[in-house]
């Protein structure tokens, strides 16, 4: 009966620290009275509580306010940046990229290293990034800093902890969990920064986030939650058929998507997207009709997801974001030309407001979200 009765409290308390952290999460500093009126709980409960969450590091206490009680003013209570943090981490074609964020998702560092992942031996890129781990671990630490756990956006689809398939990158099942000392997980990059967007842009709640990279990806966002369909591969939004018996594409079909929108039909042979903007400002002919190709078809695919989806906007975010300025109007055209018949107006199209950060910053998001929905398990109270 003892046993018993212990398990339930601590499954309590469990679900007590939760709410108390997600309420502190969700409307900022209380004091402990005004925490246990918003909670339900007592205030004994909520006290004890904060001396937990205080002595992991994820609360501080600022200065005595009234919150509107009689009697002597309390102590405020909100999240602490100082001690707690999390990691991002992202493997893209042309680099690999950390990010720590604290549990206030402020950014504390970030760094990148530029390289050239196609077609390349896994265990080689893995260990560049274990490098990278222990280097931004260790810089964090300097901080005064703990990291609590890691995600990593990949450039390719996603079950069990195994990358199943990154045809850029030339990997396919490609275990990638359990290689850190740390609580780990794993999504594609296109969810991961549809994530960020929601956590660190515009924290809109409905949208369809399209992620341009090689590839092209999408993360359906709908009342604030990531839709990830039955096996968590929804999003291939570059393997839209575009073109019927266009151009081949890696996946083994014909005329996606990708194969006109993706960064290298962008390029068309420039080094960088940089060089691209700079052809584009300059009036280039060969650049200019480059992103109105992939603007139109950028449009036709949009057009079906739009149909299927019905998403509140549309943000353009990775390497179509600095290119917005010159995707906007033949998206834009696109979409109102097919959608006409059947809708007033077609979805907003906006840019990413964290461009090429999204996907790191969301997979740093993702743990701290774990931290906010389970104190007691991620921080080991």
């Amino acid at each position: 009966m003892g046993s018993s009765r212990g398990v339930r409290h601590d499954s309590m308390r469990a679900r007590n620290l939760a709410v108390v952290l997600g309420t502190l999460h969700r409307s900022g500093p209380h004091t402990r009275a005004a925490l246990a009126e918003l909670t339900g709980l007592t205030k004994t409960t909520v006290s004890s509580l904060i001396s937990d969450l205080l002595e992991a590091g994820v609360v501080s206490e600022s200065g005595a306010v009234r919150a509107g009680e009689r009697g002597r003013p309390g102590v405020a209570v909100g999240l602490s940046g100082q001690r707690v943090a999390t990691l991002g981490l992202e493997i893209n074609i042309d680099y690999l990229a950390a990010c720590v964020v604290d549990v206030t998702r402020t950014v504390r560092l970030r760094r990148t290293r530029p390289a050239d992942n196609r077609n390349s031996n896994p265990a080689d890129i893995l260990q560049g990034l274990r490098d990278l781990v222990k280097e931004t671990t260790a810089e964090a630490e300097e901080s005064g800093l703990r990291i609590i756990g890691a995600a990593l956006a990949v450039p390719g689809t996603v079950e069990g902890g195994v990358l199943r398939s990154a045809p850029h990158l030339g990997w396919r099942d490609v275990r990638v969990a359990d290689l850190f000392d740390l609580p780990f997980a794993i999504d594609n990059e296109a969810n991961l920064a549809a994530l960020g967007e929601l956590w660190f842009g515009s924290r809109a709640t409905d949208f369809l986030y399209v992620s341009g990279e090689i590839g092209v990806g999408a993360g359906l966002v709908v009342d604030g939650a990531l839709f990830r369909g039955t096996f968590g591969l929804a999003g291939e939004l570059g393997h839209v058929v575009v073109v019927p018996d266009g151009p081949a594409c890696r996946c083994g079909g014909r005329g996606c998507l990708e194969v006109y929108a993706g960064q290298d039909a962008l390029l068309n042979g420039l080094d960088s997207v940089a060089s691209l903007v700079e052809h584009l400002e300059s009036g280039d002919p060969e650049a200019s009709a480059a992103c109105e190709r992939a603007g139109h078809a950028l449009g036709v695919a949009l057009t079906s997801a739009v149909h299927l989806l019905d998403p509140g906007k549309i943000v353009l975010g990775g390497i179509f974001a600095p290119l917005f300025p010159w995707l906007e109007a033949p998206v834009g055209a696109g979409l109102t030309a097919r959608l006409g018949q059947m809708r007033a107006t077609p979805p907003a199209l906006v840019v990413s407001e964290i461009g090429a950060d999204a996907a790191v910053l969301g997979a740093a998001g993702l743990i701290i979200q774990r931290v906010i929905a389970d104190p007691a398990q991620t921080l080991a109270l």
